[in-house]
């Protein structure tokens, strides 16, 4: 039953081309080896989906794919630059309930919600060929971009570990032979400023050495008001004006290109981060029983929080890598070698608001203050594949990797209220992670025709993760008095593989079919401890996809429309749900099934006018009768709508919920994006914008009125002049200034929202 609707609905994808997603413009095409991209027009989008230079219309998998020009547009008001890629690519969501360290993503609704810092997810971010798998190394701002492709689906041969959903790969602007600088600055509301700038060239006179250096400052004033009046447990007073809601970021990536006459290439790699800001705001209050709508007096710009010294958040990163290359004639090894470190803390009053101002059956409800600490985060990888030119009729790879990431990290929960100032300055845990992993993969190419491909995929990986209790939540007198167990460790192995079949119908119109399997490895959630509860686990995952697309050209190759339908069923999938005291917990459910569709259509109608336009639309359940999550709930009392059945256990209540959508997995997302440029003078007039709406979205495992959003949309715009090498205009992002809900805490009917509208101003200019 479940797969014929899913065959309907792809085949009724297949034709609807005025419902088809974002489809970026041709963009420069992306060398897997060390040039910089350099488009074929006749190729139109070139990607590296399968580790190889391919025309994206010869590629059997579905892959959106976005310009850095995008990215600067689209983070121009001093937005994230990975949050802000949230809906441009069919079948993409992004969201975080962190701040800008732990971004959270989401392919065909596949994703993970826990807030944990030792959080493991099924979409891998890879950026210039080097696996970020910690969530704090994957919310690395992207700047300088000359491609970005997502891999939808599970990616288990070439990319191996926790990709069962699927990849998101980046790929800088590389080192070029000739001398090339670039650079882009917007001001904007909050005294918001965004500069973005990048030169490289030669180094010696016969190009044999080049570099590149770029940089990304963004910079916000604090603009949200704690207007609490009373005095908190830990002795501070308010309210004070304008102290939440700003950033400073500071980033800087140097690259250096060795190439010879002999074949061989040296590329060394290193950047650094620098980021001070304000951790996610919840406004408790925001939600009322029955609704998500929002109440008559909301205002983004206040806040009432009486404890966590106004929810500041800090974070530094360093990295280097190094990629060698040396290629035989027949064939070419690659080796990367990376090293990643980072540090830092997020605090948030986890309550979102004065816990005596939210009482429940007369008693003052809140949890107070929560951080979490990342002390040192150490993450090393090694990879070394082997590949056959990317010519011929029979093309071949394969390779082997090694990876190792260490972090020692602090939850603290210090839960005092005003009306007991129960302070507890030992209520932290001290956590050891360890993850290692290491696989061999290999993929095989043949033409069995002229038109006809097949090519197929195989990976055996194998995943060790441990947990260590370092220091227990400990009493005001500093006495342990947790007892269960301190380590935990859990390992695994397990095959992932995929197999496809291209035919080129015609040049224009290629049609293709696929089979995929992935695998997570297991999870352990630690932040539990600080509760002085035992640590919670799940085993690991498999995603077994199957999809079936076409990709074509038409018009004169002035239009490009792709479409792909596909079904995945998630075996022993990983959910994560919220005990008494809000905090995470890990089980598996026997399955989870999802299908549905994505199309894309990129069009020049006329000259001076591109059309983008994008759909995806997405059925997910979850497929257990025996699984049952826990509720919103304070003091035993249910302080939400729920509408699953519910059973109690002790003062807790929990909702089934077999048949339930995965927690932020869209039934649709609708991208539209269109610039019109004018010829006058020496350059042109343009007016460009972009349009995003996305479907009903639950954020909790069990059914809700409150906690989901539906019909959420956002519209961008921007005009100027422009010439071949500099353009200065005027931009709204969020024009409307829509309050989108995008996340909650439960338990307190505390929403978190979007950002609010920034209007400005922009200059680039290129060398």
């Amino acid at each position: 039953m479940m797969k014929s609707r899913a065959a309907a609905l792809a085949a009724a994808s297949l034709l609807a081309l005025g419902a088809a997603p974002v489809y970026a413009a041709p963009a420069a095409a992306e060398s897997e080896a060390t040039a910089a991209p350099d488009a074929d027009a006749d190729a139109g989008i070139v990607v590296t989906a399968q580790r190889r230079s391919e025309p994206l219309q010869n590629v059997p998998v579905s892959v959106g794919v976005l310009s850095g020009n995008d990215l600067t547009s689209y983070a121009a008001g001093g937005a994230d630059t990975l949050l802000s890629l949230s809906g441009k690519v069919p079948s993409l969501y992004i969201e975080s309930t962190t701040g800008r360290i732990f971004p959270r993503f989401y392919i065909r609704g596949l994703g993970n919600v826990d807030f944990y810092l030792g959080a493991s997810q099924p979409v891998s971010i890879i950026q210039d060929d080097v696996v970020l798998e910690h969530v704090v190394l994957k919310s690395n701002p992207v700047f300088d971009m000359a491609q970005v492709e997502v891999l939808r689906g599970p990616q288990g041969s070439l990319f191996g570990r926790n990709t069962t959903a699927g990849i998101i790969k980046f790929t800088s602007n590389q080192p070029t032979e000739e001398f090339h600088g670039q650079g882009s600055v917007s001001y904007g509301t909050y005294n918001t400023v965004s500069a973005e700038a990048a030169v490289g060239g030669p180094l010696s006179q016969d190009h044999k050495v080049m570099f590149r250096v770029s940089g990304l400052i963004q910079h916000r004033d604090n603009w949200i008001d704690n207007t609490f009046t009373g005095t908190s447990a830990d002795g501070t007073v308010t309210p004070a004006k304008k102290v939440m809601g700003g950033y400073d970021e500071r980033d800087v990536r140097g690259q250096l290109l060795f190439t010879s006459d002999y074949g061989f290439s040296a590329q060394i790699s290193a950047h650094l981060r620098d980021y001070k800001g304000t951790s996610t705001l919840f406004y408790r209050g925001s939600l009322a029983k029955g609704s998500n709508g929002l109440p008559a007096n909301f205002d983004q710009s206040k806040v009432a929080l009486d404890e966590a010294n106004n929810n500041p958040q800090a974070y530094k990163t360093q990295g280097v890598s190094l990629k060698l290359a040396y290629d035989f004639g027949n064939a070419t090894i690659t080796s990367i070698t990376a090293f990643e470190r980072s540090s830092g803390y997020s605090r948030g009053d986890t309550d979102g608001g004065a816990a005596a101002n939210f009482p429940v059956n007369g008693v003052p409800n809140g949890f107070g203050q929560s951080q979490g600490q990342l002390r040192d985060l150490k993450q090393f990888s090694q990879e070394v594949r082997i590949a056959s030119p990317d010519s011929g009729r029979f093309k071949w790879q394969f390779g082997g990797i090694y990876f190792d990431s260490r972090d020692t990290t602090e939850f603290d929960q210090r839960a005092y209220f005003l009306t007991t100032a129960a302070y507890n300055p030992n209520n932290f845990v001290v956590l050891r992670n360890v993850n290692t992993s290491t696989a061999v993969f290999g993929q095989a190419s043949y033409d069995l025709t002229d038109q006809l491909t097949l090519t197929a995929g195989a990976r055996e990986t194998t995943d060790i993760r441990s947990t260590r209790l370092l220091k227990t939540a400990n009493t005001q007198a500093d006495v342990a008095t947790y007892s269960g167990r301190r380590f935990v460790r859990l390992i695994d192995s397990k095959p992932s593989f995929d197999a496809s079949l291209l035919y080129k119908a015609t040049p224009d119109l290629s049609l293709y079919a696929r089979v995929a399997r992935g695998f997570r490895g297991p999870t352990i959630q630690g932040r539990s401890a600080v509760f002085n509860s035992d640590f919670t686990t799940a085993n690991s995952e498999t995603n077994t996809s199957f999809e079936a697309g076409l990709k074509s050209s038409f018009w004169g190759r002035k239009g490009h429309f792709n479409a792909t339908g596909f079904y995945y069923t998630v075996k022993n999938i990983q959910l994560n749900g919220n005990d008494s005291n809000g905090n995470g917990v890990l089980f598996n459910a026997d399955k989870a099934r999802g299908y549905g569709m994505e199309a894309e259509l990129d069009l020049q109608p006329v000259q001076g006018l591109k059309l983008n336009a994008g759909i995806s639309l997405l059925h997910t359940e979850i497929d257990d009768k025996r699984v049952y999550a826990q509720v919103c709930a304070l003091n035993g009392v249910v302080v939400c709508t729920v509408g699953n059945p519910t059973i109690k256990v002790g003062a807790n209540t929990f909702a089934q919920i077999d048949g339930n959508p995965l927690p932020n997995a869209p039934k649709y997302n609708i991208n539209v994006s269109a610039r019109y440029e004018v010829p006058t003078g020496p350059g042109k007039l343009f007016v460009a914008g972009d349009f995003n709406k996305q479907g009903y979205t639950s954020f909790v495992l069990y059914k809700s009125a409150e906690f989901n959003a539906k019909g959420s949309y956002e519209l961008g715009l921007k005009g100027g002049f422009t010439t071949d090498r500099f353009e200065i205009g005027a931009f709204v992002r969020n024009l409307t200034n829509q309050h989108n809900l995008i996340g909650a805490i439960e338990n307190f009917m505390a929403g978190v929202y979007n950002e609010p509208r920034v209007v400005g101003a922009s200059v680039s200019a290129k060398f």
